[in-house]
């Protein structure tokens, strides 16, 4: 590599560090603001127009506020535990296209190296809870590994099922073979699939049970405070906003429009739109439903999605292997995604059917007694 060449890949990466701390910003403020629609709020309105300002200034905050370190804690482990979550979650931006011609470097094996670098996030928040010398940290710490090990698997299946259809890794060559039909059409399952465990991998509600922010204890970051706290919850926006763009390119299309000529500007906002309207479903989900039990994170996890991404490559094998018209792969997949939706609703309204039935037995026991 010559000079110029590491200079100008210098200047891209610190242009895309720049990008995603803007774009971080602009995720707090929308999830401030959606969520206090959903909840017939107003959201931040003091610091700039419509509270605008109001991320910056939170960031501010946080960089000027002291920095503590336990006593007791592996100081060297301590510092590099945010580091070791932060770098991995920048580095899959190296191959991630916004647009055809908008990438830094476009692999072959794209895909493979984003899923391969998604789970390494992982070690740093172990790092986090064991070099902080407490045990509720380091039980955050341990929570996290199982959910973000369990939950991976999904996402791994999913995508083994989705590059089936393609015969491709690579993320542009993935995109281009949607101009027809999108593969959320083709693998509506898949597309399931991929944004709950995506989800949970971020570990935002109703996954967010290893940090439990809104309980006693943080989870495995919960003896840092200042800037290397915020670094975790940096590494949380930047990939929340991976799953969105991700799901965006294998799912949505990416930047092709259907009967539009091509450019790259049109195809880029294309993008970001279909990016930031999946994030909002993600916020959407935090503004609905409670947090699950560690106990039921881990059976929604291991007793539904994990048996459901095996059934959803098996499905696509067959429509692959007997080259089955692409409508029977939508069949097959939204009849699995709706069998599998009847049986949680069961699952879940059974506790509160059998209470109702209880009720209305002493209810005409109670009328017996009194004729």
């Amino acid at each position: 590599m010559t000079v110029r060449e590491a200079l100008l890949l210098a200047g891209q990466l610190l242009g895309l560090l720049t990008a995603l701390v803007v774009v971080v910003l602009s995720l707090i403020w929308l999830e401030r603001k959606a969520l206090a629609r959903f909840q017939n709020r107003m959201g931040p309105m003091r610091v700039g127009f419509h509270g605008l300002l109001q991320p910056v200034a939170d960031a501010l905050k946080l960089l000027v506020k002291e920095d503590l370190v336990p006593t007791w804690a592996d100081r060297a482990l301590f510092w590099s535990a945010p580091l070791m979550v932060f770098v991995p979650s920048f580095v899959v931006w190296v191959t991630i296209p916004l647009a055809k011609e908008v990438v830094i470097r476009n692999l072959e094996m794209g895909l493979f190296y984003i899923v391969a670098f998604s789970i390494l996030p992982v070690v740093g928040l172990v790092l986090a809870g064991w070099s902080s010398a407490n045990k509720y940290a380091m039980l955050g710490s341990l929570r996290s590994a199982a959910q973000l090990v369990s939950y991976e698997i999904p996402i791994v299946m999913a995508v083994i099922a989705l590059v089936m259809v393609p015969e491709s890794l690579n993320l542009v060559t993935i995109v281009e073979g949607q101009r027809t039909v999108p593969y959320a059409a083709l693998q509506p399952l898949g597309l399931a699939l991929f944004l709950l465990a995506g989800v949970a991998e971020v570990g935002r509600t109703p996954f967010d049970i290893y940090f439990a922010e809104s309980e006693v204890v943080g989870g495995p970051f919960v003896e840092y405070s200042g800037a290397h706290w915020s670094v975790f919850f940096l590494v949380e926006y930047i990939n929340t906003f991976v799953v969105g763009v991700l799901v965006a390119l294998l799912f949505l299309g990416g930047w092709t429009f259907p009967l539009v000529p091509e450019a790259a500007w049109l195809g880029f906002l294309w993008v970001v739109a279909k990016t930031y309207l999946v994030v909002l479903v993600m916020f959407w989900l935090r503004g609905t439903l409670p947090r699950l039990r560690v106990d039921q994170l881990m059976s929604f996890g291991w007793q539904l999605l994990v048996p459901l991404s095996f059934a959803n490559i098996v499905i696509t094998g067959f429509y692959k292997f007997y080259r089955w018209p692409g409508w029977t792969l939508t069949l097959m997949s939204l009849a699995l995604l709706l069998l599998a939706g009847w049986l949680v609703y069961r699952r879940q309204t059974r506790p509160a059917a059998a209470t109702a039935e209880e009720m209305l037995a002493r209810a005409r026991a109670y009328r017996r007694r009194e004729a």
